[in-house]
């Protein structure tokens, strides 16, 4: 296991306990659950034991949930309490090692865009420097109830987000509304994922993410429109 990977368990065995997964109120705050209070240290064993098992090369489909409770020292109870099923906390686990979320600065659709790019190329490098995402991200696409719960809960997400700056950017004026933006996210997004996820060794220098916006851009802007 290299640094990074070192640095993310020990993230994740860290700060698991922080996290709720309760019922969330519309203001984004989680709310405890019902019945036995949760217990951080338990989260923290269920978390560090499948990253542990992970790092020890047991496949995705051989990691059940009595082997995580077995690992983790706790019962299987206190897994299901806190997740459905394995799909969801995998998915869960995956979003820790993963580079966070970018906040947007909402300043223009060029911005928004150029920041999601960025998180794209940030994510392929970090894949790439991560034997341990490496290897769930490609494990997971074999396993379809668990890529399904991965698309809808990260990727989907993500793309929504694109949707939305591209609606943004057409009534600013930044982007012309003749246009099929599902067709446009495709176009924007496409070249960053071909670099990060289909060509793995090529380069993914600072400055990508603005140069293909600026192109992409440049070609859907309204006539007139300097």
């Amino acid at each position: 296991m290299n640094g990074r990977d070192e640095r993310v368990s020990a993230r994740v065995e860290r700060d698991s306990g922080s996290v709720d997964t309760g019922t969330r109120t519309a203001s984004g705050i989680g709310e405890p659950r019902r019945g036995r209070p949760r217990s951080e240290a338990a989260e923290r064993a269920i978390r560090g034991a499948v990253v542990r098992l992970l790092e020890d090369g047991v496949p995705l489909g051989d990691i059940s949930i009595e082997r995580i409770a077995r690992t983790a020292g706790v019962g299987k109870a206190t897994i299901y309490r806190r997740w459905s099923d394995k799909e969801e906390l995998f998915v869960e686990i995956l979003r820790d090692i993963e580079p966070p979320e970018p906040d947007l600065p909402g300043t223009s659709a060029r911005d928004d865009l150029v920041v999601m790019l960025e998180s794209v190329r940030v994510r392929g490098l970090a894949q790439r420097s991560s034997a341990l995402l490496n290897n769930v991200l490609a494990q997971m696409k074999s396993h379809p109830k668990l890529w399904a719960a991965y698309v809808a809960t990260v990727i989907d997400p993500r793309r929504a987000t694109v949707l939305e700056i591209l609606r943004r950017g057409i009534v600013g004026g930044e982007i012309r509304d003749d246009v099929d933006i599902d067709l446009v996210n495709d176009l924007v997004v496409g070249p960053m994922l071909v670099r990060a996820v289909m060509r793995p060794h090529a380069p993914l220098p600072d400055g990508l993410a603005e140069r293909i916006v600026s192109t992409a851009l440049d070609g859907l802007r309204p006539p007139g429109r300097a």
